[in-house]
């Protein structure tokens, strides 16, 4: 079936394509490079065209209001309303586990804005959420010099690989719409401040970490259930030790460290 991938060509977008791809089907890779603006309509009713389903990973450029609350909801009318349109029979959107709970937050408050979108629509849907991907791990690290104590928040985490959510993606969207939420997180629950003191080692970062509760993610603050799923939630299998055992060794990239994003830089 013909299958676009809003954001196609980002992180876990071009994982998608290339998972989509291996199946059999007929995949559109929509972003910008490929001609389709989510947030203006361009290309995007020529896109999905004879289209069966939807997968939306598209991410805002910025994180500040007005403009991430803006991305979220024009991108999302224009994938609808487009999709309406098309006749499309699912639409997935791809979203962040504890979404709900991180209301302080401008870019959450942004994402909640755009599940209750997909929720209103017409067009049946599937709404995944997601934990954060180890691939971003990195971004958490604040700048600083080389002795700065570094004070992020203790609370559980339980990260997934961005190339394991492309694949459970990929077998969702395959499926009827479920018009629920499905959650997906990783085998394994951290302390954030120790995942991403593990991670800064690895960038050869030896400033001290210490657990601070009032630290903020993102402008909220965290305990252990914010970003952590429910007991229904789809288990990844790649531990995070593998995963950055294979970082080191060179068999996968990670993405830069200045990139400030929870999730994927999908556009």
């Amino acid at each position: 079936m013909k299958i676009v991938v809003a954001g196609g060509h980002g992180l876990v977008g071009s994982k998608l394509v290339a998972r989509l791809k291996l199946r059999g089907h007929e995949v559109v890779a929509a972003s910008r490079r490929s001609g389709v603006n989510t947030l203006t309509g361009e290309g995007l009713q020529e896109a999905l065209d004879g289209a069966h389903a939807v997968v939306d990973v598209t991410n805002a450029p910025s994180f500040e209001e007005p403009e991430v609350t803006e991305f979220f909801t024009r991108s999302s009318e224009q994938l609808l309303a487009a999709g309406e349109r098309a006749g499309i029979a699912h639409h997935l959107a791809l979203s962040v586990i504890g979404t709900q709970r991180l209301q302080t937050s401008a870019y959450f408050r942004a994402k909640d804005a755009q599940e209750r979108l997909v929720k209103r629509s017409k067009v049946p849907h599937t709404l995944v959420q997601a934990t954060q991907f180890f691939e971003f791990m990195a971004s958490i690290i604040p700048p600083g010099h080389s002795k700065d104590l570094v004070q992020l928040s203790p609370a559980l985490v339980q990260p997934a690989a961005a190339d394991d959510v492309a694949a459970q993606l990929a077998d969702l969207i395959e499926k009827p719409p479920s018009n629920s939420i499905v959650e997906i997180a990783g085998p394994e629950t951290y302390r954030l401040n120790e995942l991403v003191q593990w991670v800064m080692y690895s960038y050869q970062d030896d400033r001290p970490v210490v657990a601070d509760a009032t630290a903020r993610y993102y402008d909220a603050l965290l305990d252990d259930h914010t970003l952590t799923p429910g007991s229904n939630a789809l288990l990844t299998p790649t531990h995070f030790r593998d995963w950055l055992d294979s970082y080191l060794s060179g068999a996968i990239e990670m993405p830069h460290v200045h990139h400030p994003n929870p999730m994927s830089p999908d556009r």
